[in-house]
């Protein structure tokens, strides 16, 4: 009778090259698309598919990812993929978190100091409606713009 291989050993045979740590080590195997760009590893698991690199997380530090919470492939740590699997780049982290550290729309406004026309995003200066941030300054400039646009009609 053969002996049936470890998830360790099913596992890492489908990972690149993975003797750097400081490296991204990519997933060989199958994937899954998320969203139009960002595609990630899967892997056949107790009837199942999982996230490869929530795998190699949980294999490598022994614990379990509390629920609600996600990996965050951290680019402060040299990692430049969603296929990667090495857990020298992965960290535990809130959705909110994982969004903020990325490239999203939503990343890129909360990290502007300014609004688009250059005035500062301060106390004074800056409102939230709906939500999301607006520069008081403009938005009287604008206010202005339509009042004297009707008076004019």
């Amino acid at each position: 009778m053969s002996k049936s291989r470890s998830l360790e050993d099913r596992f890492w045979e489908k990972v690149g090259p993975h003797d750097d740590p400081n490296a991204c080590w990519l997933w060989l195997a199958g994937t899954v698309k998320s969203t139009d760009k960002l595609r990630y590893g899967q892997f056949w698991v107790d009837g199942g598919y999982v996230y490869a690199h929530r795998l190699s997380y949980e294999m490598y530090h022994h614990v379990s990812i509390p629920k609600g919470m996600t990996i965050d492939h951290v680019k402060a740590r040299g990692c430049t993929s969603t296929l990667c699997v090495n857990p020298h780049h992965l960290e535990v982290v809130t959705q909110k978190v994982n969004v903020l550290r990325g490239d999203t729309l939503a990343a890129k406004e909360v990290k502007a100091t300014h609004c688009p026309q250059g005035h500062p995003y301060n106390e004074e200066n800056t409102g939230v409606s709906g939500g999301k941030r607006h520069c008081r300054i403009c938005q009287r400039e604008c206010s202005l713009k339509r009042y004297y646009a009707k008076k004019e009609q």
